[in-house]
């Protein structure tokens, strides 16, 4: 039997700020998660995901990172899931263990393991380790092309049987034959979120449950209606806010995450510094303008014409 965990919706994978001189900067990150779950409707945050820039951080950093995220979950009764990524399973097992042992994490979110391509039995034994002996619920990372493991079909179906993982983070950079049976086989206990920030109105319009999005540390309440308004199946105001969060998500990626993310937080006085560390760069002035402009041109609801939404809500 899985775990009851709620995984629909959206959660927010928070960038860690850092002050100009690249010191953590705690009561920034403290005011993102809090605004994320209450001016921005989330259903949940994502602690040391690739856009906090995990591999980065000291130990310490992110021990730090993830109580700030928990405090936050806590005071607002929301699911924490926490990234574990590594290609070493007794490391990610270790992880894992210290993660379920504090008693306030809701899931383990972890990718096929990055870089030495284990092929597809080795990935399923790393996860079934990790199932068997971590304690902790998981969410499996499908992102290939950061990982160079990608996850076949009948390896995601055989994941998805092992009892602790709930979910995958579905983040291929395609909509494909593969996604769709994954949309159309769903399986109890198991939740299927976007990961593909361009992508994910059409990905929830076929089915997905919700999405881990970086660009909703930006716009977290626009994409949060977003999925509530495919949930009703208000499909031309979903379309129409669709097209507009994929024009500023481009915008947004258009330097290696999250240069362009933190630009933009920053030009709008959220977080101290736009620094990120090393071998990252900060993102151009002309990058960060463009995404300015255009997630401040992002239509409100009402300017949506969002008569279907009232009428499909009532």
């Amino acid at each position: 039997m899985k775990p009851d965990v709620s995984l629909s919706g959206l959660f927010v994978p928070l960038v860690t700020p850092f002050t100009d001189d690249l010191r953590l900067a705690p009561d920034a990150l403290a005011r993102l998660a809090d605004d994320a779950l209450t001016v921005g409707g989330a259903r949940g945050l994502v602690a040391l995901g690739t856009t906090a820039e995990a591999a980065t951080l000291t130990a310490e950093e992110r021990q730090t990172v993830v109580r700030i995220c928990a405090a936050a979950c806590r005071a607002h009764r929301a699911p924490l899931i926490v990234g574990v990524g590594t290609n070493d399973t007794a490391s990610a097992l270790t992880t894992v263990r210290e993660l379920a042992d504090r008693g306030d994490v809701s899931a383990a979110l972890v990718p096929a393991p990055p870089y030495t391509r284990p092929g597809e039995a080795g990935t399923l034994a790393h996860f079934t380790a990790l199932a068997e002996h971590g304690g902790l619920p998981l969410v499996v990372y499908d992102i290939p092309y950061r990982t160079a493991q990608p996850i076949g079909t009948g390896l995601m179906h055989s994941l998805r049987r092992l009892p602790r993982v709930v979910g995958v983070k579905y983040a291929t950079g395609a909509i494909d034959a593969a996604a769709m049976e994954l949309l159309g086989s769903p399986a109890p206990g198991f939740a299927v979120l976007g990961g593909d920030d361009a992508v994910i109105s059409p990905l929830l319009a076929a089915g997905a449950d919700g999405g881990i999005l970086a660009s909703a540390n930006v716009r977290t309440a626009d994409y949060a209606e977003l999925i509530a308004l495919w949930r009703r199946d208000a499909a031309g105001p979903a379309r129409r806010l669709g097209a507009e969060l994929a024009r500023m998500s481009a915008a947004l990626f258009a330097e290696p995450n999250p240069t362009v993310i933190k630009g933009v937080l920053h030009a709008q006085g959220r977080i101290p510094s736009p620094a990120v560390r090393l071998p990252l760069l900060a993102a151009s002035a002309e990058s960060v303008r463009r995404a300015v402009g255009l997630a401040a041109h992002i239509r409100q609801g009402g300017d949506r014409g969002d008569t279907d939404t009232h009428q499909a809500a009532a």
